[in-house]
């Protein structure tokens, strides 16, 4: 009996340091996940700001940190929308897309075939032509901005968007090379050999082996590549000096007028309006983006 005692004194022993173990881990998680909430808050607060006081009077915009407008309005999203020129704010928007778009489309393909040459190919010098692309990484882009724009000058290409996204067709942003290299050093090449001894080439290999494994990559190359695309300003403040080629960031820019009061609240509702579009491919490729991201091969 003393035996069965002692067993039952160890068990409950064992059980409050069990429940001790797990009431300090809850009180743990619970602590994390507060101060993730508060920062999380935090980085909220300036986009939840620039929406609300897209509601608000001009007047009131700098005089109150309050979310809520004391006199809500749409006067900012009617005016601006209009804009100040002759073209409303849908057209700039469009004019957004049509580089936006072919820049997108051309970075992932461009990058996705050199991506590919790198990691499955042993071409002369690879070593030395990979360093080159990582050191194109650490190159400032403002470095190239003369010799790009007398280039494109001599090419007859400004006042245009091709200068926009002519470049991507060569991958020329190493970033996403090297993030698809990586994505497809961790994929194993069972299937590619076996495409190979069915008679595939190289680009029937890329087209039906590896491009479907590269898919979550590909989509945050492309998800990137919108984003930055959308939110790009020195690009076309340099190329494009037309009125109506300009660009969302342009047209909010122009919108700015630093002699006189600056109608803040119609520039924070086309700003707030110039981000749903990345909001809403963000959310519709969110599941794809993150495994793109984390993910560094399949699992067998």
């Amino acid at each position: 009996m003393a035996e069965i005692d002692d067993s039952i004194t160890v068990m409950s022993e064992a059980d409050r340091e069990v429940a001790r173990t797990q009431r300090r881990q809850k009180i743990s998680a619970a602590i994390r996940y507060m101060i993730l909430l508060i920062v999380g808050l935090m980085m909220l607060y300036p986009l939840a700001w620039m929406v609300s006081a897209a509601f608000k009077p001009n007047h009131e915009i700098f005089t109150t940190l309050n979310l809520w407008p004391s006199s809500p309005t749409w006067d900012g999203f009617v005016n601006g929308w209009k804009t100040g020129t002759e073209y409303h704010f849908g057209h700039y928007m469009l004019n957004t897309f049509k580089y936006v778009i072919p820049k997108v489309v051309l970075t992932v393909i461009s990058s996705t075939i050199v991506a590919y040459g790198f990691a499955r190919f042993e071409i002369p010098f690879k070593k030395f032509w990979f360093t080159t692309l990582i050191a194109t990484m650490l190159l400032p882009g403002t470095v190239l901005l003369i010799p790009q724009y007398l280039m494109f000058r001599e090419m007859g290409m400004l006042n245009s968007y091709l200068p926009l996204y002519i470049p991507t067709a060569f991958a020329t942003q190493g970033f996403f090379v090297f993030m698809l290299i990586q994505f497809l050093r961790g994929v194993p090449r069972d299937m590619e050999e076996a495409a190979q001894i069915d008679g595939c080439n190289s680009v029937q290999v890329l087209w039906y082996v590896v491009v479907p494994i590269l898919k979550p990559a590909m989509i945050s190359v492309a998800l990137f590549q919108f984003m930055w695309s959308m939110n790009d300003f020195i690009g076309p403040l340099i190329y494009v000096y037309s009125v109506d080629k300009y660009p969302i960031a342009l047209a909010l820019k122009m919108s700015i007028d630093v002699t006189e009061g600056a109608p803040w609240n119609e520039i924070l509702a086309m700003a707030s309006i110039s981000i749903v579009p990345s909001i809403i491919v963000f959310f519709l490729a969110q599941r794809y983006f993150v495994q793109g991201v984390t993910s560094s091969g399949i699992k067998g």
